[in-house]
């Protein structure tokens, strides 16, 4: 048997299976890998780096959880937010009462505990779907919103209601400047990205793929609805457990409550719809855009001499989501993966192998 796939021959399963299945695939992202990691913090300047690097790689790996439940697994969710949030405050909580753990052993457990919240609040998905469930996934943000301000065992006692991390301490090696938060976040956004792209390839991501397509067909064929729907808001809350704890950790450094509120939720959904969603790709194309587009709101029309109030920014800024979210809805369901798959198909830049 024989497959084929943009003129390029493949003699067994196991190739068609592979990862990148596409030699020039394969080739752009080790080119591009060994730039992100040799050449971005060479080149980049202290501002990139945290302005616009460390928050696209955060939001990109939560966009990653957030798209594994919504996006391969069809359960709809408008308060992943609070699982975030969860993961900051373990985080928190773990560093400063056993100071003496690895950080990555923090990031670990933090996105255990997260994953245990998000199946607790994934138990209604067994009975309920649609619009049902994005209700009951709001509820879990209004519950851990009220949580973190109220009950002050989470923040130490402070009395502001904020707090405030140590530096990061990997076997000796701080994570103290941009280029090295930078090189952090893309070591452990890569292995999480690769986990998740296995993930969704193997037999688990399969049944959720099948729940998500028509569940009572995939409860005929054998596959479990409550493993299925459950281990989907584990992994996903787990993913976003970790990313939350990464926002607070090296992005922000402080925070409140209030920084993990429902508009990071929305947040959140807006960057699967619009970069695409069941595509891994896409988490990264949606991140991408929701991190670009208030810079570049701010810089263009300035360079254009046509200098915007920040009122103005903020309301184009709701108003082309808005646009878009409509767009791709309508227009193209799968967001920019698809027509950046498209495009590569028109385009045909690189000749194909003999």
């Amino acid at each position: 048997m024989f497959y084929r796939e943009n003129g390029q021959y493949k003699t067994t399963y196991g190739a068609d299976q592979q990862m990148l299945p596409i030699l020039q695939d394969r080739i752009f992202m080790a080119v591009l890998l060994l730039f992100a990691f040799i050449g971005v913090p060479l080149l980049a300047s202290d501002y990139l780096l945290l302005s616009i690097l460390v928050p696209f790689l955060i939001l990109a790996l939560a966009a990653t959880g957030l798209n594994l439940l919504v996006g391969y697994c069809g359960q709809i969710s408008v308060g992943h937010a609070a699982f975030m949030a969860v993961g900051a405050y373990s985080a928190y909580n773990i560093v400063l009462r056993v100071p003496q753990l690895n950080f990555l052993v923090v990031l670990v457990l933090a996105g255990l505990i997260a994953a245990a919240v998000g199946m607790l609040f994934g138990i209604p998905s067994l009975r309920i779907k649609g619009l049902y469930l994005a209700v009951a996934t709001l509820a879990a943000q209004f519950f851990m919103d009220w949580t973190f301000a109220r009950v002050k065992w989470f923040t130490n006692y402070a009395s502001s209601g904020s707090v405030s991390t140590a530096t990061i301490d990997l076997f000796g090696w701080r994570v103290d400047t941009p280029a090295r938060k930078y090189l952090f976040l893309l070591a452990v956004v890569t292995v999480f990205t690769l986990m998740a792209k296995n993930l969704v390839r193997g037999h688990l991501g399969r049944a959720w793929m099948a729940m998500r397509d028509m569940d009572v067909a995939a409860e005929v064929i054998g596959i479990r609805p409550v493993y299925a729907k459950l281990t989907a808001f584990a992994v996903s809350s787990f993913y976003v457990g970790v990313a939350g704890a990464l926002w607070g950790f090296v992005h922000l450094g402080s925070w409140e409550p209030l920084a993990f509120d429902i508009n990071l939720s929305f947040t959140l959904l807006f960057m699967i719809i619009i970069g695409g969603m069941g595509s891994i790709l896409g988490s990264f194309f949606g991140a991408l855009f929701i991190v670009a587009l208030p810079i570049l709101l701010n810089q263009v029309p300035a360079m254009l001499g046509l200098p915007l109030a920040t009122a103005t920014k903020s309301h184009l800024e709701v108003m082309i989501f808005g646009s878009l979210i409509i767009f791709f809805l309508i227009a193209e369901p799968n967001g920019l993966a698809r027509l950046w798959a498209i495009g590569k198909e028109k385009l045909r830049l690189w000749p194909f192998p003999h």
